[in-house]
C-alpha cells in the first residue's frame, strides 16, 4: 500500500498533456492506434460480481468517424441480470465498506498507474470509440488519470472526518460514512474521464457500483473496468451492466436498495431521474440521492474594453472543441455594441484555422459528433434559424457526421438555438448596451451552469459574480474545470450536487457526529 504524507498527497501535479511534436511521442500514438485496430470487433461480456456474462442480445460501439467500422460488441443487461447485479453489489457493501481507507484509494492509485502507463492506448480507444482527436482523446485520459490520483488522496485526507467543537466533557467527532449501492449512469463526451472519475469517488468512499455507460462508448468502460479488477478491486464493487435506459436504467434507478444515482447526461433525462428517485418504493428505507450533471447553455459575454484577441481565441477553443460536445461549451456570446463587428470577424478568423476530419489524423482539430443523427439534428436546428431570420457568418455544412463550427448572427433569445443545448459546434451571437441588460439576458435561461465574461472593469466583474446566476463565473476565460480543487456543477436545471474530488466525496457518503459522554 502507498504510504504518503498529508505534505506528499497535496504536491501531486497533473498528469501531463502529450507533446505530439516531438516524433517519439507521434510514434508511439500511431503504434497504440494500431493495436486498438487490431482488437476492433472483440466481445466485452458484462461484470457481475466478478463473474463474466455474454448475452446473445449485444450493443454495437461503432466508430462515429467510419459507421462501418464495429469497436466491439457489449453485451447487453435486462432486468433479471440488473437484479443479479444489484444484489452481487449489496452483498459486497457489506465488506467493502470496512475496508480501510488508506486501501481502498491504493487501488486507485494502482489503477492511475496502469492508464498511465497505456496511456495512449486508452486514448487511441477514444479516438476510435468517442471520435476525439488526438489531443482531446488525451487530455481526456489526463483527466481520468487525476481523477483517480486526486480522489485517492482526498479520501486518505477525508478519511478521520473534519473537526468539530466539542463541549467540556464530551468529545465530539465528524465523518463520513458510505452510502451503499450506488448507479453510475456515465455520458459519451468525455467516456473515460467522467465515468471513471464518478466510478472512482463512488469506490474509494467504500460504496459499491452498478457501471451503466453510455450505449455509444461502452467499449472504453469495458476496459476501465478490467483496469479495476487489475489493480485489485474485489469483486462484486465494480459491477458493469450496459444496457437500456428505458429497460434497466429506469428498473434501478427505482430499485429501492439504490442508495444514490449519479448521472451525467441531458437535462431531459436527468429531470425523469430525479423525478423517479424521489418517489418512495415498497421496501425502501433510505430516500435516494441524486448528483446530476444535466448540461448546461453556456454564455460568455465580451465588453468593449475586452482584450479582443484573447477572447476570440479561447471562445473559438471552447466552443468547438470536441465538436461542441461539451456540456461547458460555449453556446450563446453577448457583445458590446461598440466591439460588435470587430469581434465577430476576429472569431471568425481564428475559428477558420480550426482543421475538421478524421480523428485518426494527428492535424485534426474537431472530429466527428458522435452519431449521424446528432449531426442531423444539429442541421435542423440551424435551418430553423436561418428561416427565423439568423445569418450564417461561417459553417452551417454537414458532411456525414462531420458538422463545421458554425457562428451565427442576427439571432434572438427566442430561438431555439439561444434557449436549448445544441450539444454541437454552433455558437450564437448577439449585441448588448448596457450592464444590467445583459446580466439579465445571461440568467435568463433554464440552464446555469457556467458563464464567462472578458472585461477590464473591476465593478462589472464583481457585479456578474453577485448577480449571475451559474455554477461557476468564469472571468477573463470562455471556461473552465481544475480536478485537483474546483468544485463543478451547475444550478438551475443544470443539475444538483458537485463534482471535484472533495465534493464528489462528500455526495457519496453521510456525514455523520458522534458524541462521546466521557
Amino acid at each position: 500500500m502507498n504510504t504518503m504524507n498529508i505534505n506528499e498527497i497535496k504536491q501531486y501535479k497533473h498528469e501531463p498533456f502529450t507533446d505530439f511534436t516531438i516524433a517519439e511521442n507521434k510514434d508511439a500514438f500511431e503504434s497504440a492506434l494500431e493495436l486498438v485496430q487490431s482488437e476492433l470487433g472483440k466481445d466485452y461480456p458484462l461484470v457481475i460480481g466478478g463473474e463474466l456474462i455474454t448475452t446473445e442480445d449485444q450493443i454495437q460501439s461503432i466508430n462515429p468517424a467510419n459507421k462501418a467500422e464495429i469497436i466491439g460488441r457489449v453485451s447487453k443487461a435486462d432486468q433479471d441480470l440488473a437484479e443479479k447485479a444489484m444484489q452481487a453489489a449489496l452483498s459486497t457493501f457489506n465488506t467493502w465498506k470496512k475496508e480501510a481507507p488508506e486501501a481502498r484509494a491504493d487501488i486507485l492509485f494502482r489503477a492511475a498507474d496502469i492508464i498511465r502507463r497505456r496511456k495512449h492506448e486508452f486514448s487511441a480507444y477514444l479516438v476510435k470509440e468517442a471520435g476525439k482527436p488526438w489531443k482531446e482523446a488525451d487530455a481526456d485520459t489526463a483527466e481520468a488519470i487525476d481523477f483517480l490520483e486526486y480522489y485517492a488522496r482526498q479520501m486518505v485526507q477525508l478519511k478521520d472526518g473534519a473537526p468539530v467543537e466539542s463541549r467540556e466533557g464530551e468529545e465530539n467527532k465528524f465523518n463520513y460514512i458510505p452510502l451503499g449501492v450506488g448507479v453510475i449512469i456515465s455520458p459519451f463526451n468525455f467516456p473515460l474521464a467522467i465515468m471513471a472519475g464518478t466510478a472512482a469517488a463512488a469506490i474509494v468512499a467504500g460504496n459499491t457500483v452498478l457501471l451503466k455507460p453510455a450505449n455509444n462508448t461502452p467499449v472504453i468502460a469495458a476496459k476501465f473496468v478490467e483496469v479495476m479488477k487489475e489493480a485489485g478491486l474485489p469483486d462484486g464493487v465494480l459491477n458493469y451492466v450496459p444496457g437500456s435506459g428505458s429497460e434497466i436504467g429506469d428498473y434501478l434507478v427505482d430499485h429501492p436498495k439504490t442508495r444514490f444515482v449519479s448521472f451525467t447526461g441531458s437535462r431531459e433525462v436527468g429531470c425523469r431521474i430525479y423525478e423517479r428517485a424521489a418517489k418512495v418504493q415498497p421496501g425502501q428505507i433510505w430516500l435516494k440521492r441524486v448528483i446530476a450533471e444535466m448540461g448546461g447553455k453556456d454564455t460568455v459575454v465580451v465588453d468593449k474594453d475586452a482584450d479582443l484577441e484573447k477572447a476570440a481565441s479561447l471562445i473559438s477553443q471552447k466552443s468547438f472543441n470536441n465538436a461542441g460536445q461539451v456540456c461547458i461549451s460555449v453556446q450563446r456570446i453577448y457583445v458590446h455594441t461598440n466591439i460588435y463587428t470587430a469581434f465577430v470577424n476576429k472569431l471568425k478568423e481564428k475559428t477558420e484555422k480550426l482543421v475538421v476530419g478524421n480523428p485518426m489524423d494527428e492535424q485534426t482539430d474537431i472530429g466527428p459528433m458522435i452519431r449521424l443523427k446528432e449531426a442531423e439534428r444539429v442541421e435542423e436546428w440551424v435551418k430553423e434559424a436561418v428561416e427565423e431570420g439568423a445569418k450564417i457568418e461561417l459553417g452551417g455544412k454537414r458532411d456525414g457526421a462531420f458538422y463545421l463550427p458554425t457562428i451565427l448572427t442576427n439571432v434572438n433569445d427566442d430561438m431555439k438555438v439561444c434557449r436549448q443545448e445544441v450539444f454541437g459546434p454552433v455558437v450564437a451571437i448577439a449585441q448588448y448596451d448596457e450592464i444590467d441588460e445583459v446580466i439579465s439576458k445571461v440568467n435568463d435561461s433554464d440552464y446555469g451552469l457556467q458563464a464567462g465574461l472578458f472585461t477590464n472593469d473591476l465593478q462589472f466583474a464583481m457585479k456578474a459574480a453577485r448577480e449571475i446566476e451559474v455554477g461557476g463565473l468564469i472571468v477573463n476565460d470562455a471556461s473552465a474545470y481544475r480536478v485537483d480543487h474546483m468544485p463543478y456543477g451547475g444550478v438551475k436545471k443544470s443539475g444538483n450536487g458537485k463534482e471535484g474530488p472533495k465534493y464528489a466525496i462528500e455526495e457519496m457518503t453521510e456525514e455523520r457526529i458522534i458524541v462521546l459522554n466521557l
